[in-house]
């Protein structure tokens, strides 16, 4: 059985794929950091997550868990602020195809906005089921 060769490429290269090593590392972390700074300034509900991660981040640190469920607590919330740019790089796309309403648009909308759901049910799970009991504890032994 052979196996066929990919087609051979351009003779031109890509010129946005030039950048090799250092150079290359550089000018991703500063690709990141303006996309990090565009959602911040231009996406509301990312900035809502960031608020709920600014709370919720430093209460999964100090409170008395195991190093595996502080994990999981930091984690749940990372994952809100990853799916939620992961939605508005599909949205951003989806407006520069064009702004006309259409079904297929419209579906890859959703489909962003329920993972964004997904991810955000799952943080409050995990929330609920390692940081709850920790939480209840401590405001009975403070109340009562």
């Amino acid at each position: 059985m052979f196996i066929d060769h990919p087609p051979p490429r351009d003779k031109q290269p890509n010129p946005y794929k030039g950048n090799r090593g250092v150079m290359r590392a550089w000018r991703a972390l500063k690709y990141s950091l303006s996309g990090f700074k565009f959602a911040v300034f231009e996406e509301s509900a990312f900035r809502q997550e960031l608020a709920l991660a600014a709370i919720l981040l430093p209460a999964a640190i100090f409170l008395p868990v195991t190093s595996v469920e502080r994990v999981l607590l930091i984690g749940s919330v990372l994952l809100v602020l990853i799916i939620e740019l992961i939605n508005s790089s599909i949205e951003a796309a989806i407006d520069r195809i064009s702004l006309e309403r259409h079904e297929l648009s419209k579906r890859a909308k959703d489909f962003g906005s329920a993972a964004v759901l997904i991810a955000l049910g799952l943080c409050l799970l995990t929330w609920a089921t390692l940081a709850g009991p920790v939480i209840v504890e401590r405001i009975r032994t403070a109340f009562f």
